[in-house]
């Protein structure tokens, strides 16, 4: 039987409070604090209880979380927020996920589900109920039984698992767990609330801050954090020293606010802009403006670096039914010119003014188009557009959606193009005056992180830092939604 085939890049947070606080609360700001990461479902869990899922945003259940609060008291807590491709918002994969008495919730991707499906008896799953998650938290709690250990079973399930993870656990024991990948392709920082002696691991240190702890450390790839009632212990399950950190977090995913890998995002970006200036400075034009919201600081950095005027030429109307919400995380195309349509621009900014139009990243081509026509209405007199990410030429299996190739705004369809034809295709796509992407070198310049530490398998292809070769010629592969 095949498994449905689900991506997911979402948000995990694990609390524990060894004063014995009260943290069901705490959870629901930290996952508000990663709503960003995931729009379709939230969730968290509790010892000893049926694991807590709603679909749609956090804050749509704000009126209960009192009574939510009193019902799951508890010192010690794990929640999520999830995102995915599949086109349903149901609950039906919402996590946390229950297998025994471990629950469990995964920011990443585990591209070889399958094979640790057959590992556990795969015709255990159903299309209903089965993702990548659920078959890796069915082979950690088979190796635990084995093993006796959480460390000694991750450090199997590593070198049978392919991909990209970050999880959070908790046992009906009282016990909270965290790990992370071998390569840290996704982000997990460690953070501690002093007053009441609570630990808090989660995807991005914004939920560190919003539940008033104070952020530690980046958990370390491959590392094993257990938070119990004898306070926190940590081990290594791998040994591995290799380096693959989503590059798309900096520019995108990430809140700007965020710290990872010792790197602030909001500055990050805002240099970004700046290395982006060097790399093409536009020196005619009027105006410099964002596409709402993450590309900001990258294009506060562009006009500062070149001395051009910068403005708001493009809001987001935030009273729409979908207007505040982030386009490239809905699973649903129509949904994404919902979201697009409610990007307003100010022509009394814009008119009659070489604009250029900043932006974090260009997938599908569905923003870039609407908003290029959007500001040719407005009256801008020439428009130039300049990508903050690197070409998007390939699928992505560590927990990115980005689509099949042939849904990506660089597709080919199977004609070789360099680089620079691939831009001038996208450009005529999108109906810009000028198109310009950052490359990988520049970006990871910027940062100031290693561009050999960082992942960039969508733009190059070379998915050796994975362990894998797909072949794009095949169906399921090309739709890469694993």
């Amino acid at each position: 039987m095949d498994l449905p085939k689900v991506k997911e890049n979402c948000g995990v947070v694990g609390i524990y409070s060894l004063s014995g606080k009260n943290v069901v609360p705490m959870v629901f700001d930290a996952l508000r604090a990663l709503q960003h990461r995931g729009q379709e479902a939230w969730g968290f869990a509790v010892p000893n209880k049926p694991p807590f899922k709603k679909v749609g945003l956090v804050s749509h259940s704000s009126s209960e979380f009192k009574k939510i609060a009193k019902e799951y008291e508890s010192s010690c807590v794990i929640g999520h927020v999830r995102y995915s491709t599949m086109g349903t918002s149901t609950l039906d994969n919402a996590q946390p996920l229950k297998v025994k008495d471990l629950c469990i919730a995964h920011n990443g991707t585990i591209a070889n589900a399958q094979e640790l499906s057959n590992l556990v008896g795969g015709c255990s799953f159903t299309p209903q109920n089965a993702s990548d998650t659920l078959v890796a938290a069915e082979r950690l709690v088979s190796l635990i039984s084995e093993n006796g250990e959480m460390g000694k079973a991750l450090s199997i399930l590593k070198n049978e698992m392919v991909g990209s993870y970050c999880f959070t656990f908790i046992s009906d024991d009282n016990s909270v767990y965290a790990a992370r990948d071998p390569k840290g392709f996704r982000p997990m920082v460690l953070g501690h609330k002093e007053s009441d002696d609570t630990y808090i691991v989660t995807s991005e240190s914004a939920a560190v801050t919003a539940v008033g702890a104070e952020l530690q450390r980046d958990v370390v790839p491959g590392e094993l954090i257990k938070l119990s009632k004898t306070g926190l212990e940590t081990e290594k399950f791998s040994t591995d020293d290799s380096r693959a950190h989503c590059s798309f977090e900096f520019t995108y995913f990430a809140h700007p606010s965020s710290k990872m890998e010792g790197k602030n995002i909001y500055v990050s970006r805002k240099r970004i802009g700046q290395f982006m200036a060097k790399k093409f400075p536009i020196n005619d034009a009027d105006l410099v403006i964002p596409v709402p919201d993450s590309a900001r600081p990258a294009a506060l950095g562009y006009a500062q670096e070149l001395g051009v005027s910068f403005d708001e030429g493009l809001l987001k109307d935030r009273y729409s039914k979908k207007g505040p919400l982030r386009s490239f995380i809905e699973p649903h195309q129509s949904d994404r010119v919902e979201i697009n349509r409610w990007i307003i621009p100010i022509s009394e900014i814009i008119k009659d003014q070489h604009v250029v139009v900043i932006d974090d990243s260009l997938v599908r081509g569905t923003s870039s188009k609407a908003i290029i026509k959007a500001l040719r209405r407005a009256g801008a007199k020439k428009i130039s557009m300049l990508i903050t990410y690197p070409q998007i030429n390939y699928p992505c299996y560590a927990g990115i959606d980005f689509p099949s190739q042939e849904e990506l705004a660089t597709y080919t369809d199977g004609k070789t193009m360099t680089s620079d034809e691939i831009t001038e295709m996208v450009r005529q796509s999108i109906g810009v005056d000028f198109l310009g992407y950052n490359d990988a070198e520049n970006l990871a310049n910027a940062v100031g992180i290693p561009k050999d530490s960082m992942c960039f398998t969508c733009s190059s292809g070379n998915y050796d830092s994975l362990g894998i070769k797909p072949d794009f010629t095949k169906r399921e592969q090309v739709k890469a939604k694993i």
